[in-house]
């Protein structure tokens, strides 16, 4: 018997964990069983014949939000050319509805529900005849006992096949709390993985040198002995490649916690903070305990480590949060200063609290996957179109992380920062830019568009254009060494001289570059360097929003980038 099991991912540097784990679990059958993962950017007909070449006799996908629609619609191409093979399904997105959609679907066989190793090796066994304790109509089968945790075996076999891509790993199962718009509150019982077991896998991954694992545990830190133990071993074994991503609570975190996170090597660790509304009332609509105070204290005080990339997520759409107060949820944790601040909207999940309740909270949302909100007793569907629009000014310019100086100094001229991404969204709108592509520099120039049209119609005397484009051009010159100059920036004609005699002075450049004295300055080297002259006082600008005058020189190093945001190190040449 010929298994196939499939992962459709979001992304090509996604991996799909469940069908490991599946294989990992059924080890008797590995040899008849192989694992084939795709995305949902490449073309159907690709799949459709990649699978189709393999005969398979039984076939298995994971179904998510993300996903589904494009399954089904797969598996009725693939019933027609292999009437023969056993279709069946698994994943939180089929798991609570599975009667009804065996009851509308005909090309798929069953469903697995819930947690799938133990019943993934049951359906084998029964197809292949050793056993026959399945129940037949799997609709029937109910829960099931959960599994020893510590008792399943490490899902990866040759980590060579995971060359850049993220490898995904859990050290926990369950949730303690009640988030009623998340499938993980529905398993309160949190099982821990045994945390010795935990540290061999872990250096596996460290051994490997892979550039990515990220925990799906649905809150890390719950346990604080079981957190505290994998983060002291991966500081202590730290390979200074590999960097870990955790989902965490950051109010439950303890000075000692907060204290160790300090003191990781940059870019070690990174965390995801669901902080979804600062609305009292929303929050506890949701059944989300959290004290908001402690979460902006742990944020703060990780911050001062510089060395953790922190992302922080809010929804859209919650009972009781209207557009106005979204607005305040918004600026309470822009204010947090995160790396990266996701605006998600809430999803309708099957089997969730926010399923069940939606009537009473008069959310009306998409009738396919990924189910998302169209409007609420509070939020309009207009309303909620505009927030799209931020949402999008919110990933191009905050989280590309390539406009950092640039929205600093903007902020200085809008009432509250979503203020001034609603300005932008609009202004993208009214000229029509949404519908465009648009290069990395194309979008610098739309920056200073943007801004004298707001000037003139603010009436901004304070506002610089010329220091505005100044910053810009530092923006650029942090991320990339430009091998044409952007149309904005001024002449350097008149500094040529200078710089050019800064780069023959090796010993001067040797000191700002801090190399000892056995390196050399080679072209390889200077290949990895540019300067700069501004006529204005770049930080001091920046930071009062208005123009300080000072001839300053930039040194842009392009060999000793930041971890955390990919800039290039900038170093103020003050002797020349």
């Amino acid at each position: 018997m010929k298994i196939v099991l499939t992962g459709i991912n979001a992304k090509y540097i996604h991996t799909n964990l469940a069908i490991y784990s599946l294989r990992a679990y059924a080890k008797e059958y590995k040899s008849q069983i192989k694992l084939m993962e795709f995305t949902i950017n490449n073309y159907m007909e690709d799949i459709l014949q990649a699978i189709y070449k393999e005969k398979p006799d039984f076939l298995g996908f994971s179904c998510y939000i993300w996903n589904v629609a494009y399954i089904g619609q797969l598996c009725a191409e693939l019933r027609k050319v292999l009437p023969n093979a056993k279709i069946w399904l698994g994943g939180p997105e089929v798991s609570y509805d599975a009667k009804t959609r065996l009851e509308a679907d005909t090309t798929i066989d069953g469903i697995m529900i819930g947690e799938g190793e133990e019943t993934f090796k049951e359906v084998l066994d029964y197809y292949l005849g050793n056993k026959t304790s399945l129940v037949q109509v799997i609709t029937e089968t109910g829960a099931r006992q959960q599994l020893d945790f510590s008792g399943l075996p490490f899902p990866y076999e040759d980590l060579d096949d995971f060359e850049n891509k993220i490898i995904y790993y859990e050290s926990s199962r369950g949730c303690p709390y009640s988030c009623s718009y998340c499938l993980s509150s529905i398993d309160k019982r949190v099982r821990l993985r045994n945390l010795e077991l935990v540290k061999q896998e872990l250096q596996v991954f460290l051994d490997q040198k892979v550039p990515q694992v990220k925990f799906v545990d649905r809150t890390f830190n719950c346990n604080k002995t079981h957190a505290m133990g994998i983060w002291n071993y991966i500081k202590d074994h730290d390979n200074g490649v590999t960097n870990f991503h955790f989902e965490i609570s950051a109010d439950i975190l303890e000075e000692e916690e907060l204290k160790l996170l300090n003191t990781m090597r940059e870019g070690l660790v990174q965390l995801e903070i669901g902080v979804q509304s600062t609305n009292p009332k929303t929050l506890n609509a949701i059944h989300r305990n959290m004290n908001m105070n402690k979460l902006k204290y742990a944020v703060n005080r990780i911050h001062e480590g510089r060395n953790i990339h922190q992302h922080l997520d809010l929804i859209a759409g919650l009972p009781y949060e209207d557009y106005n107060s979204f607005k305040e949820s918004f600026c309470e944790v822009y204010a947090l200063k995160p790396d990266q601040l996701q605006l998600g909207f809430l999803k309708v999940l099957k089997g969730s609290g926010m399923y069940y309740d939606a009537k009473e909270w008069g959310i009306v949302y998409k009738s396919i996957s990924p189910f998302e909100v169209l409007f609420t007793n509070w939020i309009t569907y207009d309303e909620i179109i505009k927030l799209k629009l931020i949402e999008n000014m919110v990933e191009i310019y905050y989280n590309s992380g390539q406009f950092v100086n640039a929205l600093a100094y903007m902020e200085h001229f809008f009432p509250t920062p979503f203020a001034m991404y609603e300005e932008l969204g609009d202004f993208y709108e009214k000229n029509k830019l949404t519908l465009m592509s648009h290069s990395r520099g194309r979008r610098f120039e739309i920056l200073i568009d943007f801004m004298v049209e707001y000037k003139n119609k603010a009436f901004l005397s304070q506002l610089d254009i010329k220091a505005f484009s100044d910053i810009l051009l530092h923006d650029m010159y942090l991320r990339e060494n430009l091998k044409s100059r952007p149309t904005f920036a001024s002449s350097k004609e008149s500094y040529k001289t200078t710089i050019r005699n800064f780069f023959s002075e090796e010993e001067m450049l040797c000191n700002y570059l801090n190399f000892s004295g056995d390196i050399k300055i080679t072209p390889k080297i200077k290949a990895n360097l540019h300067m700069e002259h501004y006529d204005i006082n770049l930080a001091e600008t920046i930071r009062l929003g208005r123009t300080v005058t000072g001839s300053q020189y930039i040194l842009y190093d392009y060999m000793n980038r930041n971890p955390l945001n990919y800039q290039g190190r900038d170093i103020l040449i003050t002797n020349l």
